[in-house]
């Protein structure tokens, strides 16, 4: 017996913080786990094309037909680039504008109406993107230029759809951008007697130039990585535009290649590795935009903590003659306009003709500018501003709800109970689509049973128990690489590790699991700024009364984080219910039934069902439009549900 009491005695009390940090770091851990698997798995899937063909000619080789054994990047590349550079061009003005509006002119009731708006674009599937621009923008180019499209489809057409998909991420992160601004600028230039639009263009927009640099390159993040929406209208020819600037092109990007030949390619082919040589490519562009984005994103945090240092460059450019700063950029300004509206004429017309077009442009332009100079005075040109940034900004909301009602109205013809409730026929071209509505709920419930817990516990740990060590900076670097990696790269992932490696085919549970990582990010950081908004006072008063950390986090701190972690959760959930890459090469078939889904089975999906039933070509079109309104409704009631929980929440903190 006094053994037994000795032992006792020498036996120390569990630790549980200690335990629990230790749980936890673990949990964190999978996201760096991911990121290493991810890159070690496809550059070994991609060293056999990489020994066989060599990195130089796959990087400069301009031929990309893999059936004769040629396999050129180099226009895949350029037409990625490209069609991004063009997305660029329409979603930065119409989002920099609509930013500007929402920050500095909108009033708070206008704002909290429309910005919800605008982040329920970013949930619309990229595939009813692509639908939309197969039955409306396609048709449109077409008919506007006759003689520069065969089709309609074009490097111009990817350019505007994308930049369409690229505007809510160009609004949210520049509007953040310039809601950080101090208020203090405002107010010392308008005490100084600027106007409003003097303040915003000379003041606010310059200080949160830093942020707003990284809504761009958000946005290019953004397109890069898109896959079905690009595929679908681009006409997917590999070839460089001639001339280069040809926007009417057709053009092939790195990840339409990767969608449409993954399916059809043999393992183990040199045309399989070359694929995923192609992937890691694009992983490495796409990290190169991360990393710019946190570059930038820490020097204007530097800015308002005073903590940035001015550099030698920026020193020599403030030392400079102003005036001939300005001359310079007009004249950079002016030789961009004149080329862009020659390269446009050329299109058209003949070489004199299209010099003449610009050298007219630009005297037009200058002419135009002087008069507005002299004859607008600063208040008139104030509300042509903020009436212009306005019309833009309701245009995005009134397209958006548009589109919604067009869909609504092509779809009635085919929306039924039948349509609900049965089977499909004819592989998918008729019937109903009962089995893909279960198949794509079944996904969504997977996918939270897996990326909800995790997701949630990594954010605790990189909030609540990280701080600045190693592994979290090693954990918060892995989510950054992850939440800006296309989809289509986790498709590949899933394939190659879930479906091939671990032999679990294509079923259910591998759509899920992919669907699972790729969701991860997205709840890790919506937890970490959950946790981050609760008070410290209730911390503080937790410990006081004697409770460890662990119990102040999982019945204090967790508690009243609840709702921006619900709403995280489930706006993750939203874009992981329109996704069709990741789950077209590890979860979906053309046509199955309800009654033969298993964990182990494949599923039928609306993201995939409706990009079968529009590539195709032979489905009615009102079936199409029928499966794009039940996508867009599941979606859209989970923003609302989000949007609920949101404001249930807010409410709370407020009372």
């Amino acid at each position: 017996m006094s053994d037994c009491v000795n032992v006792l005695k020498k036996t120390r009390p569990v630790d549980s913080d200690r335990v629990c940090r230790t749980v936890l770091a673990a949990v964190a851990s999978l996201a760096a786990v991911t990121v290493v698997a991810m890159i070690i798995f496809i550059a070994g899937q991609g060293f056999d094309a990489l020994s066989e063909v060599g990195i130089w000619e796959f990087l400069t080789g301009s031929v990309w037909r893999p059936y004769i054994g040629s396999y050129g990047a180099a226009s895949l590349i350029a037409g990625t680039l490209m069609v991004t550079a063009g997305a660029m061009m329409v979603a930065c003005p119409i989002g920099i504008g609509a930013a500007i509006y929402l920050s500095e002119i909108a009033s708070p009731k206008t704002r909290k109406k429309v910005k919800p708006i605008i982040e329920v674009m970013a949930g619309i599937p990229s595939v009813v993107y692509g639908l939309l621009g197969i039955m409306i923008l396609v048709p449109m180019m077409h008919g506007l230029f006759p003689d520069q499209t065969v089709s309609g489809l074009s490097w111009l057409t990817g350019s505007v759809l994308l930049g369409i998909m690229a505007l809510p991420t160009v609004i949210s992160v520049s509007d953040d951008a310039l809601q950080t601004v101090p208020s203090s600028y405002r107010e010392a230039s308008l005490a100084i007697g600027a106007t409003k639009w003097e303040t915003i263009m000379k003041v606010i927009v310059p200080a949160a130039a830093s942020g707003m640099s990284a809504a761009v390159i958000l946005g290019i993040g953004r397109a890069i990585g898109e896959t079905m929406a690009v595929m679908m209208v681009t006409g997917n020819t590999a070839i460089f535009p001639d001339p280069i600037w040809n926007v009417f092109s057709t053009l092939r990007t790195i990840t339409a290649t990767l969608a449409l030949e993954m399916p059809e390619v043999v393992v183990g082919s040199t045309s399989y590795s070359a694929l995923f040589l192609l992937a890691l490519i694009l992983m490495i562009m796409i990290l190169a935009i991360n990393l710019s984005v946190r570059a930038v994103m820490n020097r204007s945090a530097r800015k308002f903590s005073g903590d940035e240092k001015v550099g030698r460059l920026t020193l020599a450019i403030e030392n400079m003659d102003q005036t001939k700063i300005r001359m310079f950029k007009d004249l950079l300004l002016t030789a961009a306009v004149a080329a862009a509206v020659f390269c446009g004429a050329s299109l058209f017309t003949g070489t004199l003709q299209s010099m003449a077009a610009a050298v007219g442009t630009v005297v037009v332009w200058k002419v135009l500018a002087t008069a507005g100079r002299r004859k607008v005075d600063r208040n008139q040109r104030q509300k042509l501003a903020c009436g212009s940034l306005s019309l833009v900004t309701f245009a995005i909301v009134a397209i958006l709800i548009l589109v919604t009602v067009y869909i609504a109205v092509k779809a009635v013809p085919a929306l039924s109970l039948d349509f609900l409730l049965d089977d499909p026929s004819r592989a998918g071209r008729s019937g109903g689509i009962f089995p893909a509505i279960v198949g794509t709920l079944e996904l969504i419930a997977g996918t939270a049973l897996m990326a909800v817990p995790l997701g949630v516990l990594t954010g605790v740990y990189l909030t609540e128990y990280g701080g600045n060590g190693r592994v979290t900076r090693v954990v918060t670097a892995a989510v950054d690489v992850l939440n800006g990696t296309p989809s289509v790269i986790f498709g590949l992932f899933g394939m190659v590790v879930i479906v091939v490696y671990l032999g679990m085919g294509y079923s259910l549970i591998a759509g899920c699991v992919t669907l699972a990582l790729m969701t991860m990010p997205v709840i890790i950081r919506t937890t970490q700024e959950a946790v981050r908004a609760v008070p410290d006072d209730l911390r503080e008063a937790s410990r006081a009364i004697g409770a460890t950390k662990m119990q102040t986090t999982f019945r204090v701190v967790l508690p009243t984080a609840v709702n921006g972690i619900v709403t995280g959760a489930i706006l993750s959930l939203a874009r992981a219910a329109g996704e069709t890459a990741p789950i077209m090469f590890t979860a979906v078939v053309v046509q199955a039934k309800v009654a033969d889904y298993a964990l182990t089975e494949p599923v039928m999906a609306l993201p995939y069902h409706l990009y079968y039933l529009a590539t195709e070509g032979r489905a009615d079109p009102s079936m199409m439009y029928a499966t794009a309104l039940v996508l867009l409704v599941i979606v859209l009631a989970m923003f609302l549900l989000a949007s609920y929980v949101r404001a249930r929440g807010e409410k709370r903190m407020r009372q």
